[in-house]
């Protein structure tokens, strides 16, 4: 029989391991319990709306190139962090989205963008709002989350953060608003001043039939979990034209726009801003996953039909639980996503498509 003290040493070790959720790899804190060789998965969104038909096949090149440059960037050493950071950088510099080049403008004809991106290992984030002339608000974002003690900037702060960090600040202001973003602008206004009601005029519009669409809807977004199955998301919008200055959406908000957890899921989320904000509902999808056993596909459908059944404005989301299971949904008529696993590539923007091509 062994000594007293040695008994309980060995209790308190065996409780240590059964009661551990983590484990450090790759600079990343990993779940324990998941299998040790998790396929790895990047899956994009190019954001959901009324999106008109004639921005489909833009939509489609824009998100299946996303998720390939994002897994490859997974599969040459990077992890999570990497691949969704990349897979957002590509849509940023891509005008058939809402975010970087193609962000619509506020109602001075500025482009505002917001960000955000989350580690779900040590539950790490960086947020970005009010940030004008960086092509790169993502990258910023994860700036934010590496190299300073805050979870979020806006404004003059993110601003001189950013020239501090070296990244680039195009000279001169307002390169990034594209003849579209203009145009689109230029309704809002002649709309606004014939009278006719802007006030639920969104960039990503919803099923009502007052609502009426100014400007590209495709906030972007991306999940991923890697081989030791860490996940990140990330989230990158200008928001919707017309918004007043200073206005500031969920994309930038942890727990509505972007969220993860290697112990449940990653989200991240597009749609009517205001109403994500307001049902949270990146975290609700999370929270299904972890407390009611549901997969991603199962939580992600069930959050976003309540939240348009009660706030009566739509949305989508794209998910990926611990599992590494896929979860993609939209209350809205479109939404563009792509996501890649092992050497397939599948693809679509209207409910139920699943179109597949190789890697």
């Amino acid at each position: 029989m062994l000594p007293a003290k040695f008994e309980i040493l060995l209790a308190l070790l065996c409780l240590a391991l059964i009661e551990a959720q983590v484990v450090i790899s790759n600079g990343a804190r990993v779940n324990v319990n998941l299998p040790r060789a998790v396929e790895p998965i990047v899956v994009v969104h190019g954001g959901a709306g009324d999106i008109p038909d004639s921005r489909d096949n833009g939509k489609h090149r824009g998100t299946k190139l996303a998720v390939r440059l994002g897994y490859k960037k997974m599969l040459a050493g990077g992890n999570a962090i990497d691949a969704v950071e990349e897979a957002v950088r590509s849509m940023e510099l891509d005008e058939n989205f809402n975010a970087g080049y193609g962000s619509v403008l506020n109602i001075d004809g500025v482009v505002a963008m917001d960000a955000s991106i989350m580690s779900g290992g040590n539950l790490n984030a960086g947020c970005v709002t009010l940030v004008e002339d960086i092509l790169h608000p993502i990258t910023l974002a994860r700036r934010v989350m590496e190299n300073t003690n805050h979870t979020f900037l806006g404004g003059d702060g993110a601003m001189k953060f950013a020239k501090a960090q070296g990244i680039p600040i195009l000279t001169p202001k307002g390169q990034l608003a594209t003849q579209s973003a203009k145009d689109a602008l230029e309704a809002f206004k002649r709309d606004r001043d014939m009278g006719i009601s802007t006030v639920n005029a969104k960039t990503e519009t919803g099923h009502n039939p007052v609502d009426k669409l100014y400007g590209e809807p495709g906030t972007v977004g991306a999940v991923a979990i890697d081989q030791f199955g860490n996940i990140a998301a990330a989230t990158s919008t200008g928001g919707m034209t017309g918004k007043m200055v200073g206005r500031i959406g969920d994309s930038p908000l942890i727990g509505s726009g972007t969220y993860a957890d290697n112990n449940s899921g990653g989200v991240s989320t597009t749609g009517h801003g205001e109403t994500i904000m307001r049902y949270n509902v990146a975290q609700k999808i999370v929270q299904r996953i972890e407390f009611l056993g549901e997969t991603a596909e199962v939580a992600t459908r069930a959050v976003l039909e309540a939240m348009t059944d009660r706030l009566m404005q739509t949305a989508g989301a794209i998910t990926i639980d611990a599992g590494g299971n896929v979860g993609f949904y939209w209350t809205s008529e479109k939404m563009a996503w792509a996501y890649q696993k092992g050497d397939e590539v599948h693809f679509g923007i209207k409910h139920g498509e699943d179109y597949v091509e190789p890697a």
